[in-house]
């Protein structure tokens, strides 16, 4: 072993301000990693609907998918993060930002990629964003034009980006909203039914972009799609009438379906017949004919094949049986 005394007191100096600088990097590293809590979150509209009840989730770094059907309260859900809408009651906290109280601080934080949104058909999306990050407050010319430059580079929209919106495809319409929102290096990302309306190609697109940026952000991916879901997010909850009924990994959550899914080709006239006698979660046409998926936890027979199950059998065996058998 090396005596600390015969070290050369230049290197030792040189060493300890590399470990001192490896320190404060790893402890960046450390705050810059946020976690979104909900805790209890409520909304009831002037109407009666119960938009969320106490809605209680934990969201770390990385793609969280939260699934259910329009209508769910996901969107509701989406605002009040985004401090778009008041909740009745219930806490939201980003690391140290009490989100319900600090409006200003989390927005200067956030990116926000809402359902619907506009843009101005007859400008370029290289000035539309430049005006944008002026809005933003980035009053640095030079700085500003290279932030343009690389956003519309990471989200392939470079070689487009002195064409008129009004030309721009729904996938790279999108594009553009995700480059807007990550002007300010948000260290949360909330995208509402982003893929809604894409053709594959576009969807596979975006799919890209989506997953990069989960890797240092909190993103927050609202969507009806089981793919996007299953395509994109470690983590997920399934929503339904402003409740969560289903939270954890995907994968982790189909296994807990191993064996209970079966399926058979039936006669239409039969389908009411069939969802009278067994717990059907989903159906489908082939060829004309109806295919059913049935939960079970022993196998009904009756000429039922089993399957194996996939993300899309435990959102329908929540969402249309309102199961509950995986909540934690």
């Amino acid at each position: 072993m090396m005596c600390l005394s015969r070290i050369n007191p230049y290197v030792s100096l040189t060493l300890f301000k590399h470990y001192k600088q490896l320190y404060v990097c790893l402890n960046q590293l450390k705050n810059e990693a946020m976690e979104l809590i909900i805790d209890n979150l409520s909304k009831t509209y002037s109407n009666g609907i119960k938009a969320l009840q106490n809605i209680s989730l934990e969201i770390p770094t990385g793609m969280f998918g939260l699934l259910g059907p329009n209508g769910a309260g996901k969107s509701t859900l989406m605002r009040t993060i985004a401090t778009l809408q008041e909740a009745d009651s219930g806490s939201i906290f980003l690391g140290e930002i009490d989100i319900l109280k600090q409006k200003n601080e989390l927005r200067q934080v956030l990116g926000y990629l809402p359902q619907q949104f506009g843009l101005y058909p007859k400008i370029s999306a290289e000035v539309l964003l430049n005006h944008f990050a002026v809005l933003k407050g980035i009053s640095n010319k030079s700085e500003r034009q290279e932030l343009v430059k690389a956003l519309l580079q990471k989200t392939n929209l470079y070689e487009v980006r002195k064409q008129n919106l009004k030309g721009y495809s729904g996938g790279m319409k999108q594009r553009f909203g995700i480059a807007q929102a990550l002007l300010n290096n948000p260290k949360l990302l909330i995208v509402d039914e982003p893929t809604a309306g894409l053709d594959p190609v576009e969807r596979n697109r975006f799919y890209n972009v989506l997953s990069e940026l989960g890797e240092h952000t909190v993103v927050i991916l609202s969507t009806h799609i089981v793919d996007d879901v299953k395509e994109l997010c470690t983590n997920m909850a399934i929503i339904n009438q402003g409740q969560v009924c289903l939270k954890g990994n995907p994968v982790q959550i189909i296994e807990d379906l191993k064996g209970k899914v079966y399926k058979k080709t039936i006669e239409k006239p039969e389908l009411i017949l069939y969802k009278q006698n067994y717990q059907v979660i989903s159906e489908k046409l082939f060829l004309g004919k109806p295919t059913i998926h049935v939960l079970s936890d022993n196998n009904p027979g009756d000429g039922f094949i089993g399957v194996n199950a996939d993300l899309e059998d435990v959102y329908f065996s929540q969402i249309f049986n309102n199961t509950n058998l995986y909540s934690n």
